[in-house]
């Protein structure tokens, strides 16, 4: 059973994030432009606000291109620094715990997104196919070079 959960790795960690890269890229859409029931209840934030603009703005590219799989450690990074301030400049100085301050969605895309960094885009990923690599990592061919005993 655990060769078949090892095998099946890459394509569980490609649609994990797909999941998460549409999530956030839909979230940047709904502030930017009030689609999805908008930004905090309706509406959109205005263009150049701090923070909020510039945090939809990583959210839907971001977002978009971690759920392409294109450039996904880089725009992952990007987009758990900007949910990490999010919470710990907006949300935690209202209180302590996330339950508190209403800084659960940021807390978990932070983890979720850094999370990407350190794995990678695993198959159905844009940069695998551009890269012309195989859509699936298989083990590493070991060196071949002779040893001298």
């Amino acid at each position: 059973m655990t060769s078949r959960l090892d095998s099946a790795q890459p394509y569980a960690l490609g649609l994990y994030r797909i999941v998460i890269g549409l999530l956030f890229a839909c979230h940047g859409a709904a502030s930017l432009f009030g689609v999805l029931g908008g930004a905090r209840g309706g509406g959109t934030l205005e263009a150049g606000a701090w923070p909020g603009w510039y945090a939809a703005v990583i959210q839907l590219v971001g977002g978009g291109l971690v759920a392409l799989g294109l450039a996904t450690r880089a725009a992952a990074f990007v987009g758990s620094g900007s949910m990490a301030y999010a919470y710990f400049v907006v949300h935690q100085p209202e209180a302590l715990w996330p339950l508190q301050n209403g800084g659960e969605l940021s807390a978990v895309f932070c983890w979720a997104l850094l999370l990407l960094v350190f794995t990678g885009s695993g198959a159905l990923g844009l940069d695998r196919a551009l890269g012309g690599r195989a859509a699936v990592p298989g083990p590493r061919p070991r060196d071949r070079t002779p040893s001298v005993a």
